[in-house]
C-alpha cells in the first residue's frame, strides 16, 4: 500500500530543522555529511513517525523502553534506525540490547555489561555512547569527568559492543556560553580518549534550542523533537 503524507507541519518543520543544521555546518567550516539528524518521537505515535520517514528522516530516539518497543515492532516494515536516549534501568537492558541499534546513556559499567551479555545473540554490536555529567548535577545521568578515563577503558573491552563516543546536556536554561563550555569540554574528553588509544568518532549533543552551538563545537549527532513533531 503507497503511503501518502497525512500531516504535511512534519515534512515543513523537518526542512527548517535541516537549513539550520546545513547552515550551522558551513558557519563552521563543516562537511554537510558530518552530523546527522535524531528526530526524537518519544510520546509521539508511530503515524507520526511514518511521516517523518516519508520525509527523508531514519534515526529516530526514544527515552522510554516500553513505549519505544511498541512502535519499534509496529514499524517494523521500515529501515529506520532506533536511538536510546533516556536513563536506563538494569531490568530493562534486555530490550534495549535486542531492539534499538544505539545507545546513547550509557553511564556505568554494570549497565553496559548488562548490554552486553543480552547483545550476544543478536550477531551484530549494538553502538554505544557514553553519557557524560560534565555539569555534575545530582538531578542529571552520567558519569562524571573524573571517572570517565576509567569506565571508558572498561567499556572498550566488552564484546558486542562497539563504543562509538560521548553524549551530554547542558544545564537547563544555561547561557550560550555555558553551553559552549559544556559542549567543548566534551569534545575534549574525546580527543583526550582518542589520544589513551581509544577511536571514537561520535559527539551526540545539541538539541532544538543549541543544536547550532551543538555543531559549531563539533557535534556529529544533533536530538531534536520539538522543532520536529511540535511540543508534546
Amino acid at each position: 500500500m503507497k503511503m501518502t503524507q497525512a500531516y504535511p507541519h512534519i515534512k515543513d518543520n523537518l526542512e527548517a530543522v535541516r537549513a539550520r543544521i546545513a547552515s550551522a555546518l558551513s558557519h563552521a567550516g563543516r562537511s554537510q555529511q558530518e552530523t546527522q539528524l535524531i528526530a526524537v518521537s518519544k510520546k509521539f505515535s508511530e503515524e507520526l513517525i511514518r511521516e517523518a520517514y516519508l520525509s527523508g528522516q531514519k534515526h529516530f530516539g526514544e527515552n522510554y523502553v516500553q513505549e519505544a518497543t511498541n512502535k519499534i515492532d509496529k514499524l517494523s516494515d521500515l529501515p529506520l534506525e532506533w536511538h536510546f536516549i533516556g536513563p536506563i534501568q538494569s531490568n530493562k537492558t534486555g530490550q534495549i540490547a535486542t531492539k534499538f541499534d544505539w545507545v546513547h546513556s550509557v553511564d556505568r559499567l554494570k549497565i553496559a555489561q548488562r548490554l552486553s551479555q543480552a547483545r550476544s545473540a543478536s550477531g551484530s554490536s549494538l553502538k554505544i555512547c557514553l553519557q557524560v555529567n560534565i555539569t555534575e548535577e545530582e538531578s542529571k545521568q552520567g558519569c562524571s569527568v573524573a571517572d570517565l578515563v576509567e569506565l571508558a577503558q572498561s567499556v572498550e573491552r566488552l564484546p558486542n559492543l562497539e563504543f562509538r563516543g560521548l553524549m551530554t546536556m547542558p544545564r537547563a536554561k544555561a547561557s550560550n556560553q555555558d553551553i559552549v563550555d559544556t559542549f567543548r569540554r566534551l569534545a575534549e574528553l574525546k580527543n583526550a580518549l582518542n589520544q589513551e588509544g581509544l577511536k571514537l568518532d561520535v559527539l551526540s549533543m545539541g538539541m532544538s534550542d543549541d543544536l547550532e552551538i551543538g555543531i559549531q563545537e563539533g557535534a556529529t549527532f544533533v536530538r531534536v523533537g520539538r522543532g520536529i513533531f511540535g511540543n508534546r
